[in-house]
């Protein structure tokens, strides 16, 4: 028996709770050594832990981190079905949204697969972006300076409004239109956060919680409407198909943001070509 099989006994015994901190140590250890056939078994733990909505936050923090490293089970790509949720969103015919915004394990697949190269993705104005050599997002993405940001499992953020919109016609989908986000998030009960109101304290990744960067998707489980679609108020903000002008509307609440951001009807507005930490997007068909 080895001494990860000792320690995975030894952590299973423990309430919930109580194995955030054995989990984390056992984590960083076995990417330490290199993942092997040991992660198959502390990944389930790692996931139980995650959607059990357990323990302190910095260390939940971490341990969806370690999981997303060692290969997070619920990523799913928009090929598969339960990639996407099914809403009712009031125009007859239902929209197939998301359940996570895109992650980093996504968009890596897309930049490294081609994607920005393949002309027929991109709008003529995206393209005539890209053209000009802005330092796109792969440039920013393998600095160390981002490694904290790019965490597989973690949504992918800093990506333009011309990028995202390449990524969702790679895939055959499209960003949502902002009445469209609107409705999932507030449903027939007219909800203004996805769990109902108040806003209350833990229920999403927003600058009251001082995680100080984004987390895995779905680790606020109170961040979800009860069809199922997370991180709808924190985590990151979201690019919509809306232009006003010269500027895209985008959804604020993210993780440097504060509270008042996450309502469901909040909007702003930035430059296609504006790229942040906090900024990300999800997809609709």
């Amino acid at each position: 028996m080895t001494d990860v099989q000792t320690d995975l006994e030894g952590v299973v015994k423990l309430p919930l709770a109580e194995r955030l901190g054995p989990l984390v140590a056992l984590g960083r250890r076995l990417l330490a050594e290199g993942a092997n056939g040991s992660a198959a078994s502390v990944v389930p733990l790692l996931v139980e832990v995650v959607e059990s909505g357990e323990g302190e936050r910095s260390e939940r923090l971490e341990v969806g981190e370690i999981l997303g490293m060692l290969g997070d089970p619920r990523l799913r790509t928009p090929d598969e079905r339960d990639y996407w949720v099914e809403v009712d969103v009031g125009e007859g015919a239902p929209i197939q949204i998301a359940r996570f915004p895109v992650t980093n394990a996504e968009f890596f697949q897309f930049a490294d697969g081609g994607g920005y190269t393949d002309r027929s993705l991109w709008s003529e104005e995206g393209w005539a972006w890209l053209q000009g050599k802005p330092n796109p997002w792969p440039a920013h993405a393998h600095l160390e300076s981002a490694r904290s940001l790019v965490v597989p499992n973690q949504p992918v953020v800093g990506v333009t409004f011309f990028e995202a919109e390449a990524y969702a016609n790679s895939v055959g989908a499209r960003l949502p239109r902002a009445d469209e986000r609107i409705a999932v998030v507030r449903g027939n009960e007219k909800r203004p956060y996805p769990w109902g109101a108040p806003f209350g304290e833990g229920n999403a990744n927003t600058r009251e919680e001082v995680l100080a960067r984004p987390c895995a998707v779905g680790l606020f489980v109170n961040d979800r409407t009860p069809e199922g679609v997370r991180d709808l108020a924190g985590n990151v903000a979201e690019w919509t198909a809306d232009r006003v002008g010269d500027e895209y509307l985008v959804h604020p609440g993210a993780w440097d943001q504060p509270s008042m951001a996450a309502w469901a009807k909040a909007l702003t507005m930035a430059s296609p070509s504006s790229r942040w930490a906090g900024l990300g997007f999800r997809l609709v068909r």
